[in-house]
């Protein structure tokens, strides 16, 4: 198997998603591939003081600053690409903002007027540590918010929302080193796109932003004809998960509910008429909910099957 590097610049990042767009790289399945990305906005040089506005890869900026998109040969639709996640490094900086936008979380939480807050993180990768500008600390569990593939249809598409097709802003702060990330392969050759990295989050992304960071990642990617759930799904140090999406609570909730419930009967060898209803009685036990994110336009929610939680 063969290692690739994959380095941001102007010939190999994206601010949309499009299945037209040349790859910058091709690579077989089980090569690895050491990906480093921007921060989501792209900065080309770190902020020195919080907000500070520095060049970008992209102005005007469309989305997510991607690096990719990288070609799988093997992978067609049908298929299911595997995103193993080796190691995933922040750089040395990182920002959050909150209550930037009008919309209806700040505004019911009365902060839609302003002013926002705007902070800036000095990350210590080997410590597992970052401090912002008002003296905060956080432990870090990096991950990165957008890995995702271009929807089928043609044209240019948005970043922004997490899709059931071709997953993209995820945003699950599960999918730390040492997960496999299961993506449907939408469009011939895949077409990866990585970045978005966030040195840590909570569920939910409450405030818009995570720790947005540049990121080195290193993955294993594979193709696989059989998956063991449908839709997208991981499995991550933490245990089994599945997603949902969908600008509906309630429906992104029982997409990934569902989609956990088959999983289920297949690891539970459940069958016969009531296979599903036993199941679900067994989540109801061992299975947790948890909101993904609130950020994007489209809820996120993520079923999660902790390792061991069924003897």
């Amino acid at each position: 198997m063969t290692e690739h590097r994959l380095e941001p610049t102007p010939e190999t990042t994206v601010d949309v998603f499009s299945r037209d767009t040349a790859p910058v790289l091709a690579v077989e399945p089980g090569d690895t591939v050491v990906v480093r990305s921007l921060d989501a906005i792209g900065h080309l040089e770190r902020q020195q003081k919080p907000g500070e506005v520095q060049p970008l890869m992209f102005e005007p900026r469309r989305g997510h600053c991607l690096t990719g998109p990288i070609e799988v040969h093997g992978a067609e639709p049908g298929t299911v690409l595997a995103v193993r996640l080796l190691s995933m490094r922040p750089g040395d900086w990182g920002w959050t903002a909150a209550a930037t936008k009008d919309n209806w979380l700040t505004r019911r939480l009365g902060l839609a007027d302003g002013p926002p807050s705007r902070l800036l993180w000095e990350l210590d990768a080997e410590r597992g540590v970052g401090i912002n500008d008002r003296g905060h600390s956080v432990a870090l569990a990096p991950f990165l918010g957008v890995i995702g593939l271009p929807p089928a249809a043609g044209g240019e598409h948005s970043t922004n929302p997490p899709r059931a097709e071709g997953g993209g802003n995820i945003d699950c702060r599960e999918l730390v080193a040492g997960s496999t990330l299961y993506l449907p392969v939408t469009v011939p050759g895949a077409l990866l796109h990585l970045g978005d990295g966030h040195a840590a989050q909570g569920d939910g992304e409450v405030g818009g932003t995570a720790i947005e960071c540049p990121m080195t990642t290193e993955v294993v990617l594979d193709v696989i004809t059989e998956p063991a759930a449908p839709g997208i799904h991981a499995v991550t140090p933490a245990g089994r998960i599945t997603f949902g999406f969908h600008p509906d609570l309630n429906e992104a909730m029982a997409e990934a509910l569902d989609a956990m419930l088959v999983w289920m009967q297949a690891l539970l060898a459940l069958d016969g008429d009531d296979a599903k209803a036993t199941a679900l009685a067994v989540a109801s036990a061992a299975v947790d909910l948890r909101i993904t994110q609130v950020a994007n336009d489209t809820w996120g929610v993520h079923a999660v099957l902790p390792h061991g939680a069924i003897g």
